[in-house]
């Protein structure tokens, strides 16, 4: 049978007193903050590789394609990876899981440092993607759980920007500390901001209605939309809906296109305008704090549009549209002979990249239980990491026949608007499914 939404107004059961619960709070903004973190730490562990493949290429000697390979190993686990630990997070809830993943990513990106051949980086990317894959799939749970509809996509860009904020962060630190200490020690760098973040995350995070700081009127804007069926969807259930493989391949023909500027752009700006390690910073910070500002303007930006008396749906694929555009004059990045126009034109598709991918992820929320929302990241996100995988091994190969960028910037050009119309043909108004038993 169908199980359709109640009408009334939400039950909330809480497991807190409510004579001990404060008058006033913004608790939900602090697991926004928290989630923000550990996407920095994320990304940061994953960013450490890119930044140094233009001088590990010498110093180790791997080929163009034995580049592409190492990053495909890292792309191909995150991709079984995501599945699984969808699945978990559904299953154990977002506290345990989050702090479990957060152990095995921070754990393998520190191997790195022990490892002396492309096959030993291979090795380690493989384990790093296994636990990198739960981030998001956690992450959006949460934001399920703590937010209402209307304020998932802002909350969603804002712990999304901190793939910007590890990017950024990365080009900053790792330089600085390859030249004075070695590459080895770069590996090492983050762990001990990995093991705060645990211990931090196990110490403040409950659901909402378990969390003693919540307040009695927070607690209702959080549940304010109408309840949903709570279900354990099994894979097969989820893979026959249309709206799943809409957010699937939305993921596979986009995510490929932000692995290329994070383990890609360190070497395109060496070999295109001859930046040494020295010199690789600042263009990629440029470029990552232009996708931080990007990740949260486009994430608020349907509630914006939605001000001016657009429904909340349209208004999100509204807001996709324009980032879908943004990313168009990327195609010119190959040609010009200028660093700082290539870094404009980056820096623009990079922010339009994350505006997209803040709303993205949002429209799984939007067309799923609440339930089942880890799993659907998780095998969205799976797709996006395959396409991640082809794409990467069809790079390196690309460059190391063509030496040119050109059909690989003309590729992240037109992405984003076949995957919304892929979107929209498959998922029309992002209806919300129907839950079969």
């Amino acid at each position: 049978m169908a199980i359709s939404e109640n009408s009334a107004e939400p039950q909330i059961v809480s497991s807190v007193p409510e004579a001990s619960r404060p008058l006033k709070s913004h608790v939900r903004w602090t697991v926004c903050a928290l989630l923000l973190c550990a996407t920095s730490i994320n990304y940061m562990d994953r960013q450490v590789l890119g930044i140094l493949a233009p001088a590990l290429q010498h110093s180790i000697g791997w080929t163009e394609a034995q580049y592409g390979y190492i990053v495909s190993a890292f792309q191909f686990a995150y991709a079984v990876g995501l599945v699984l630990a969808g699945r978990m997070v559904d299953r154990f809830g977002t506290r345990i899981g989050y702090a479990v993943v957060m152990g095995i990513w921070s754990i393998s990106a520190m191997c790195h440092s022990l490892v002396r051949s492309a096959f030993g980086f291979g090795v380690a990317r493989f384990f790093l993607g296994l636990g990198e894959s739960g981030n998001f799939p956690a992450a959006i749970k949460s934001t399920a759980e703590w937010f209402p509809q209307s304020e998932r996509s802002l909350a969603t860009g804002i712990f999304n920007s901190g793939a910007n904020v590890g990017a950024i962060l990365a080009p900053a630190i790792v330089p600085w500390v390859t030249i004075r200490y070695g590459w080895r020690v770069s590996f090492l760098i983050t762990g001990i901001f990995s093991a705060t973040w645990i211990v931090w995350w196990l110490t403040h995070y409950r659901k909402p209605s378990e969390h003693p700081k919540v307040s009695r009127k927070e607690l209702e804007l959080i549940h304010r939309d109408p309840p949903q069926p709570s279900v354990n969807i099994p894979w097969k259930k989820l893979v026959a809906y249309r709206q799943t493989w809409a957010f699937s391949l939305a993921k596979f023909l986009t995510d490929p296109i932000w692995w290329f500027f994070l383990y890609w752009l360190p070497k395109f700006f060496d070999a295109r305008f001859h930046l040494g390690l020295s010199h690789l910073g600042l263009p990629l910070i440029i470029v990552y704090n232009a996708s931080a500002i990007g990740s949260i303007g486009g994430g608020g930006l349907p509630a914006l549009i939605h001000r001016t008396g657009m429904d909340m749906v349209k208004a999100r694929l509204m807001a996709m549209l324009l980032c879908a555009i943004a990313v168009t004059p990327i195609f010119l990045a190959s040609s010009t002979h200028s660093e700082w126009v290539a870094v404009a034109l980056l820096s623009l598709a990079a922010a339009a990249h994350q505006g997209w991918s803040a709303n993205l992820f949002t429209t799984a929320s939007d067309m799923f239980p609440k339930s089942a929302v880890g799993a659907v990241v998780g095998i969205g996100g799976m797709a996006g990491s395959v396409g991640g995988v082809l794409f990467s091994l069809s790079a390196g190969w690309v460059l190391q026949i063509t030496h040119s960028y050109a059909s690989l910037f003309g590729i992240a050009a037109s992405a984003y608007l076949i995957g919304l119309l892929v979107l929209r043909l498959l998922a029309p108004g992002l209806r919300k499914v129907e839950v079969a038993l």
